[in-house]
């Protein structure tokens, strides 16, 4: 299973903040071990191994990450990680990864993943993806992989399903009708029930040619930088083109730029197990609990404390008497909040951010 015209385009200049105190600016949540024994960027790397090799993925992360990457996948080529100068939402980075895979794969297809998902049953997961990319080849189609809704969920967007596509392969696809943004809890509750609706997972597979005239269609500006770009692919020059271009562009996602537009979308129905870690909570479902629910990695002891969740890398957290609390411990600072303020961390970041002095923990 593979192709010399398949390409990953990993998705990784994020800072993590809902993962402040262990994800910082200078080391973010990609480059973290939060559920296993590597990065989640390199866990990534290793998801699609079998069906993509290192030497065809790319990275795109922040310029001032592209150290703490190539240390996080020393088995990438140095030149596969590519540092945005500033971001530019995830609309420009597809963009740039076109530019990239284009100038190698002129007639190739890539997916588009982030590095900050927990994928199991990988041999089902390869199989989307080169069934995907192989459909995208031949296909003047979009593609996007829809999780089915575990539960109805106001933190995801959500696509619209339609009827079956015919393809060869053990995956489903379906038309994609429309992508709706993020719900409030009754209309979740109302796409849950309706059976047709799947998370947007963010993972995107296209030929570069169907990128191209996607673009074309709706966002010439970005075309153009993609086109430039491509012209100045590994070449010495590449940076100081990039951080020009760059400055003319506006922030947008894919999602908005692209995808709620076009007419000519196919959703890949997931079929494996998939997390989005977007917070601290979301490490329960990876480690098993104690006796009392609580989840407790690195050095902790509690006593009549339930439903916590405790990070402690470097020494003794004692819990006594508290339920339902996410406690991180780091070199510098400590979090303590209730699990349903979890999201608030990136608050507390901005917060510690306007105030000054603190720069040495964000």
């Amino acid at each position: 299973m593979g192709s010399n015209d398949f390409y990953a385009v990993i998705m990784a200049g994020g800072r993590g903040e809902r993962f402040w105190p262990l994800s910082t600016s200078e080391h973010p949540k990609q480059v973290l071990s939060l559920v296993g024994d590597k990065p989640m960027l390199a866990m990534t790397v290793d998801y699609i191994r079998d069906l993509i090799p290192p030497e065809r993925v790319l990275i795109i992360t922040n310029a001032g990450l592209v150290d703490v990457t190539r240390r996080a996948v020393p088995e990438l080529p140095a030149e596969n990680v590519i540092g945005e100068p500033f971001g530019r939402d995830t609309a420009a980075a597809c963009a740039l990864g076109a530019a990239l895979v284009g100038a190698r794969a002129p007639d190739g297809a890539f997916c588009i993943l982030t590095a900050d998902h927990v994928i199991g049953q990988l041999d089902v997961f390869r199989r989307t993806i080169a069934d995907g990319l192989a459909y995208a080849l031949e296909h003047a189609v979009l593609m996007t992989i829809g999780i089915p809704p575990a539960f109805p969920s106001t933190g995801f967007g959500y696509i619209e399903s339609g009827a079956p596509v015919e393809a060869t392969g053990g995956t489903t696809f379906l038309k994609a009708k429309r992508f709706v943004e993020k719900p409030d809890r009754a209309t979740a509750r109302t796409y849950v029930e309706a059976g047709n609706y799947f998370w947007n997972s963010g993972m995107f597979l296209w030929s570069v040619a169907s990128f191209r005239r996607a673009l074309e269609k709706f966002q010439p500006a970005l075309l153009g930088m993609s086109d430039r770009m491509r012209a100045a692919a590994w070449t010495a020059e590449f940076d100081e083109r990039l951080a020009a271009e760059y400055g003319n562009l506006g922030k947008i996602s894919v999602d908005y730029a692209i995808m709620e537009h076009a007419d000519n979308i196919v959703m890949a129905r997931c079929d494996f197990t998939w997390d989005d870690i977007g917070s601290w909570p979301a490490l329960a479902n990876h480690f098993p609990p104690d006796g009392s629910g609580n989840v407790l990695l690195g050095e902790c002891e509690s006593l009549a404390a339930h439903d916590n969740v405790v990070v402690s890398g470097e020494r003794l957290t004692a819990l006594i008497g508290v339920d339902n609390l996410v406690v991180v411990q780091a070199k510098n600072a400590t979090l303590i909040c209730p699990k349903d303020r979890a999201q608030d961390v990136k608050l507390m970041v901005q917060h510690l951010r306007e105030q000054g002095g603190y720069e040495d923990v964000l």
